[in-house]
């Protein structure tokens, strides 16, 4: 071996060795973002509800599975679109879709892609979570529903809500549980538990911002419920410690106008059917959000 080929070779190797660690580390950091997939076991039928299956079109030529609840020919009455969480899927969010449809509203969910039985589009990020709530919000436009809209999201749907309504100023009202103040703050947490150094979990922070073509200051729902225009509902359990309450205080204070809190003593992150139990209190906000009249009931 030449002395030139001598000095370059362990050049070389270096550079193998520092590409595989960086290929391990893009990929660790893809795999730990991903979403796990959960499909539905059941359906809306087996729990009292008329349905139907829908296929909603999305971006990229996707078609969302859903299931649109209500009588059929009730297409002047309110309507909401439920958006799930990150690894779920809208069968779980059933006990959410009970007071709005028994209060005669129409109930539109559907599994965001790379979730329950929708089909995989590369990574899960928030802004796709919007993306397909406007799909569905599209869906039921060209279906001549004419009636008041709300969307109404959990976690990362509760977020994604929030960032279509700052997006698009066609719904009447939002309902946002259990939604994180600020993505970037949301993974350092995350990251924390892991007790990552601070220089990787900047680097992290950075490559994910890069890749999913938004940057977080954007999207936050600190900022993006400023540029909703409609009314908004932010709700959270006071038992949750995946995100804390103070999440919630947090996006409150950034808006003067037009919204409402509700604290939910004893629920965690997961809590739907404690969520679900304030009936009252969601589906009379959005009676009064969209003008419509309330129900007996309440």
């Amino acid at each position: 071996m030449s002395e030139t080929g001598g000095m370059l070779w362990p050049l070389l190797t270096a550079a193998a060795v520092i590409s595989a660690i960086a290929a391990a580390g893009l990929a660790a950091i893809h795999l730990g973002f991903r979403a796990p997939r959960a499909a539905e076991r059941g359906d809306p039928g087996a729990h009292g509800f008329a349905f139907e299956t829908i296929s909603i079109p999305a971006k990229k030529g996707l078609a969302l599975h859903g299931w649109l609840l209500g009588p059929a020919g009730n297409s002047a009455a309110p309507a909401v679109i439920i958006v799930h969480g990150w690894g779920a899927n809208m069968e779980m969010m059933l006990p959410l879709a009970e007071p709005f449809y028994n209060d005669g509203m129409n109930v539109l969910m559907f599994d965001a892609r790379n979730h329950g039985k929708s089909p995989r589009q590369g990574a899960s990020t928030m802004p796709k979570f919007a993306e397909d709530t406007l799909a569905a919000l599209d869906w039921l436009r060209a279906h001549r529903f004419t009636g008041p809209v709300a969307l109404t999201g959990h976690s990362i749907g509760a977020a994604a809500c929030l960032l279509a309504a700052s997006w698009r100023h066609d719904m009447d009202a939002v309902i946002a549980i259990a939604s994180f103040a600020h993505p970037a703050r949301l993974m350092e947490r995350s990251m924390a538990r892991l007790r990552l150094p601070g220089w990787l979990i900047r680097l992290v922070l950075a490559y994910v911002e890069w890749n999913i073509g938004h940057r977080y200051e954007d999207i936050a729902p600190v900022n993006t419920i400023c540029a909703a225009r409609c009314p908004v509902l932010l709700v959270h359990g006071e038992a949750d410690t995946v995100i804390p309450v103070s999440d919630m205080e947090e996006i409150a204070r950034c808006r003067k106008k037009n919204i409402r809190t509700l604290r939910v003593e004893g629920a965690d992150h997961d809590s739907v059917e404690k969520i679900s139990s304030h009936a009252g209190d969601l589906t009379g906000f959005l009676r009064r959000a969209s003008g419509e009249p309330q129900a007996e009931a309440e």
